[in-house]
């Protein structure tokens, strides 16, 4: 009997307990329109309820106002869609900053450069217009052979024609290769007896061996390197860098990412970006994983930092550039291009950066102190060594797979790699945008039909259970996740072809690989990556709700405000 009345007793606390008012009270309440959460439990709430930046409560709008006070803030979406803000998983932040100034060389659909002709003339035109003197130097970026209608890169002599005194360099699209005058290879060094270096090329013309003015992979790196160090030298350079990183910073933000990542931090960006933090200058977290190899002497002192914030700003690992660009034919194959580079024979497969041997030694430093890696691997030969690698350490215990390692782009995936990916136990991420940008290239010059139709094969990896995440790897294409969505779901290349329809996934997926699953790899699910109460209260606004729109009609859903810890830090005109 007491057994039986303390059991009533308890129900009746519980249900009091219930119909209390919340000891705590809202700052800001939403509701009004579509709340997305991303959870499977329940995935679209009335009302989401907010206090000390994180999330006191989703539901619905009755149960939502018991959190309310007259202070409390009702914002009404007035049918507009709120989900959690997006990740970026792989972008190169720093990298835009540091492109702020140079001329932009955009191609359709983000810029006008559709020919070798209207480079030359867009440089002139920069030339002329900023003024430039004679023997300052000129850095343009976002060429694309793939796009322009020659599809070839330009050559030094096409630069020539544009300035003999200016030095002169174009960075492809892709960033992994750049095209440089005659007046830039003298201010580089560079002579018709300097030899490739390590995990680089230097271009020549196959008739005469003389230099034809493109540098591939790291002969590129390093000459950009050199350049903004000797750029980089004047007066208010500091407070210059800090600026273009903050507009860049805002730029992330108009693309709705609370979450933004600066994938291969090189040169003095580390410094930038503790600077920015110390100044409390974050309005997003900023992740960034430094180049191994740049910055490898100088492990010991980036040990402390990893997995903590601070200021907004945490050190999630370091960045491996294993090939090069599918796009730019430097990624590395395993069967020949389509149709090769200029200059290139029939049987060219691009090339590895790394022996199987020095990313062994490097990934077990690594994963020796528990810290994961990002590997850069575009062609399947690659992707091949990435696996390879990694298994061997799996199979001395060294790596584990709660790790998390990301394979980033895993562009010329095979069939076979999916499985292997899985019992490997590391995360795909997807530059899904090729399918829409350079799906017609890939399918009529860079892999040819049948492995151009499983670029970035989402629906594979989606079957075989494997957690993915999909990247815009801005700058190579703006910090444009909405995009990555859409080619994501439709497949559709810009003349229209659908390029491996068994390889679409659903909005919905799509939608949880930029949020839920970016916060998975980063290691944050616990605390970003859904609207579930008690994560941090990074929004997105959207102007419509994805998942009614139709598939055609994701790209052009509009960002309308990003909401990081319940503060806005963009908001549309």
């Amino acid at each position: 009997m007491k057994r039986i009345l303390y059991t009533i007793f308890l129900s009746a606390s519980i249900s009091s307990c219930q119909n209390k008012i919340p000891q705590q009270n809202a700052e800001i309440l939403y509701f009004g329109g579509p709340i997305i959460t991303m959870e499977d439990t329940s995935l679209q709430v009335e009302a989401v309820a907010i206090k000390d930046g994180k999330i006191l409560f989703a539901g619905t709008k009755s149960d939502a106002e018991r959190f309310s006070e007259p202070a409390t803030k009702m914002i009404n979406l007035n049918g507009k869609t709120l989900l959690p803000g997006f990740i970026d998983v792989h972008g190169h932040l720093t990298s835009r900053a540091g492109m702020m100034d140079v001329v932009d060389l955009s191609p359709e659909p983000y810029g006008t450069v559709n020919s070798i002709e209207d480079l030359q003339n867009t440089i002139k035109n920069y030339i002329k217009d900023k003024k430039i003197t004679d023997q300052q130097p000129i850095i343009g970026n976002g060429y694309d052979d793939a796009i322009m209608t020659e599809h070839r890169h330009p050559t030094k002599a096409e630069l020539d024609v544009i300035s003999k005194t200016n030095p002169i360099i174009v960075i492809h699209a892709s960033g992994h290769a750049s095209v440089a005058n005659s007046a830039m290879l003298k201010l580089l060094g560079i002579t018709e007896s300097s030899k490739d270096p390590e995990g680089g090329h230097i271009g020549r013309d196959k008739k005469t061996g003389k230099l034809n003015g493109k540098l591939e992979e790291n002969a590129s790196f390093n000459a950009l390197l050199v350049i903004t160090e000797k750029m980089g030298k004047g007066k208010n350079t500091e407070a210059h860098a800090m600026e273009n990183l903050m507009k860049a910073q805002n730029e992330w933000l108009s693309y709705g990412q609370t979450t933004i990542c600066d994938g291969r931090t090189m040169g003095e960006s580390v410094a930038l970006l503790e600077k920015a933090a110390s100044q409390h200058l974050l309005k997003a977290d900023v992740v960034y994983f430094p180049d191994y190899e740049y910055f490898k002497k100088d492990f010991n002192s980036f040990k402390p930092k990893y997995m903590k914030y601070e200021n907004h700003l945490k050190l999630a690992g370091f960045k491996f550039s294993d090939d090069g660009s599918p796009q730019g034919k430097t990624a590395w194959l395993t069967q020949p291009y389509l149709v090769p580079p200029e200059g290139q024979s029939k049987d060219y497969k691009g090339f590895p950066i790394f022996t199987d041997e020095t990313l062994y030694n490097d990934l077990k430093v690594l994963f020796q102190n528990h810290i994961t890696a990002q590997l850069h691997v575009n062609g399947d030969a690659a992707i091949d060594q990435a696996i390879r690698v990694i298994q061997r350490l799996k199979d001395e215990n060294i790596y584990k797979p709660e790790l998390r390692a990301t394979l980033i782009h895993v562009q010329n995936s095979r069939p076979d790699h999916i499985q292997k990916i899985k019992e490997l136990g590391v995360i795909p991420s997807y530059f899904s945008t090729h399918a829409y940008l350079w799906g017609d290239w890939h399918y009529s010059s860079v892999f040819g039909p049948e492995r151009a139709s499983f670029i970035s094969p989402a629906n594979s990896a989606l079957k075989a259970g494997i957690i993915f995440t999909i990247h815009h790897d801005a700058p190579v294409t703006p910090p444009d996740l909405i995009t990555a969505v859409y080619a994501a779901v439709n497949r559709k290349t810009r003349s229209g072809m659908i390029l491996g329809p068994n390889e679409r996934i659903s909005t919905l997926e799509a939608l949880k690989a930029i949020t839920i699953n970016g916060a998975y790899q980063l290691q944050e699910e616990n605390r970003k990556g859904s609207i579930k109460p008690g994560k941090l209260a990074d929004f997105v606004i959207l102007d419509q709700n994805p998942l009614t729109t139709t598939p055609e009609n994701l790209r052009n859903i509009k960002v309308l405000e990003t909401i990081k810890e319940g503060n806005s830090v963009y908001k549309r005109n």
